[in-house]
């Protein structure tokens, strides 16, 4: 599978897990990696990178924000979650 369409995976990824949550709710990055990796243990970490290109798509797009212990971010830095825009 090429990078290309990974991020393209993971990007409807968080377009997913948000969809199956409260308007006002946030997901872990690290949620949409389990679900890529399908939970096989650790693997999910691997998929983290694809996760962060995906998610720097969506907010480029403005389909989502990032906040992290209640505060915007503007851009992805550090630990955060991700929320519909």
């Amino acid at each position: 599978m090429t990078r290309e369409i990974e991020v393209e995976r993971a990007r409807a990824g968080v377009l997913d897990l948000l969809a199956l949550r409260a308007l006002d709710a946030t997901i872990c990055p690290s949620e949409v990696a389990r679900m890529l990796t399908a939970n096989s243990g650790t693997a999910w970490r691997n998929a983290m990178p694809v996760v962060h290109a995906a998610v720097d798509g969506l907010i480029a797009a403005g389909a989502v924000r990032l906040s992290w212990k209640g505060a915007d971010l503007p851009t992805r830095s550090g630990p955060y979650r991700i929320r519909r825009a």
